[in-house]
């Protein structure tokens, strides 16, 4: 397994980004390759993505720890996939996203393909990178 930790510092109050990230069905807006998603009963979220040139669904426990400002998720089947969103308050109107995934580079390259070995995970580090930008921006514009 690979772990690959990110964060971008956005120019908010701590408990409108924690808001954003609980909104769901806004994660096409911010979220490359999400088409469309849903949350479900039982903490549950669905997800329509694509990419690769492949169209998937993905089902995920969601669950947090409201207290830490910690969002954990893990997918319910293929591709095997885990993270989570942490918070932490910079200042009264500042807040760090802290994103970190672990997966498996091969199951990720069977599921939607695309390059292998240090390829892939930089392929993966500028995907993550750019999903927390786009967070940044769809947060601060409170879109």
């Amino acid at each position: 397994m690979s772990t690959l930790e990110e964060h971008v510092d956005v120019g908010v109050p701590i408990d409108r980004a924690w808001d954003s990230l609980h909104r769901v069905e806004n994660y096409p807006r911010f979220l490359a390759g999400v088409r469309e998603a849903r949350t479900e009963a039982g903490g549950r979220a669905h997800l329509d993505v694509e990419a690769g040139g492949r169209a998937r669904e993905v089902e995920a426990e969601v669950s947090d720890r409201a207290g830490e400002r910690v969002l954990e998720w893990r997918t319910t089947g293929a591709p095997e996939l885990a993270g989570s969103f942490s918070l932490q308050p910079i200042d009264d109107s500042h807040t760090r996203v802290q994103a970190r995934l672990t997966y498996d580079p091969g199951t990720v390259r069977e599921t939607f393909g695309g390059p292998r070995g240090f390829a892939q995970a930089n392929a993966i580090e500028r995907l993550v990178r750019s999903d927390l930008e786009q967070f940044k921006e769809y947060v601060e514009q409170g879109r």
